[in-house]
């Protein structure tokens, strides 16, 4: 479970944010919004990338604020449009990502296999298509022991194919007990992906939609 409060992010003297009180449960979270309503901001925001007034609380437990080591090791985040320094290989950053967040390097290098990433695992990211590094980051987004994992427009980008393995990377998670919340502007089918609700960026701030609403 995360809990805001009082959470307000300026950009000089523009108020990008402003969230009173929000607390989402464990699930399946879709973040719906347009363009520009906050959406990539907040995830930030969740993801400790961004400085903000207020806090941000995980489990009742671990406050953004002051246990920020131990809140973040609970958060992953995939950007929309992930960049990292051209000269890291794949494996450069998984194991990376493996050290800092105690995870399994052979259970990334499955899901870059089933990605079909695995063949560039040895080069220079700077040699990858956008669609690699967007395969890339998403693997990067599962490793390790996260009790949320936030995902900003994960389905752009790649390929029918590697749609697929997404989805049920992320349903597999899930079922471990994992919790996401996900940005996407494209349709997504009860089949590939069974949300349990939504919440919605708008007016410069973040609501949950009622569960009839959230279709």
């Amino acid at each position: 479970m995360l809990k805001l409060i009082n959470v307000k992010k300026y950009y000089s003297s523009f108020l990008a944010l402003d969230i009173p009180e929000l607390t989402i449960g464990e699930g399946l979270w879709w973040l719906r919004g347009e363009n520009g309503s906050g959406k990539t901001t907040f995830l930030k925001l969740v993801a400790g990338l961004h400085p903000f007034n207020g806090d941000i609380i995980i489990d009742d437990e671990y406050s953004i604020k002051k246990q920020r080591l131990h809140f973040t090791r609970r958060i992953n985040y995939a950007e929309a449009e992930p960049l990292y320094p051209s000269f890291l290989t794949g494996r450069d950053l998984v194991h990376l990502y493996c050290k800092t967040k105690d995870g399994n390097i052979d259970e990334a290098v499955e899901n870059l296999r089933q990605l079909h990433v695995l063949a560039a695992y040895e080069k220079a990211v700077g040699t990858y298509s956008s669609g690699m590094v967007k395969k890339l980051s998403l693997v990067l987004a599962f490793i390790g022991h996260s009790r949320f994992i936030l995902l900003d427009e994960p389905l752009i980008t790649i390929d029918v194919q590697a749609l697929e393995v997404v989805c049920r990377m992320i349903g597999d998670k899930h079922k471990q007990g994992v919790s996401f919340i996900i940005t996407s502007h494209q349709s997504v089918q009860k089949e590939q992906l069974m949300f349990s609700g939504a919440m919605l960026a708008a007016g410069n701030t973040i609501t949950l939609i009622p569960h009839e609403d959230s279709k």
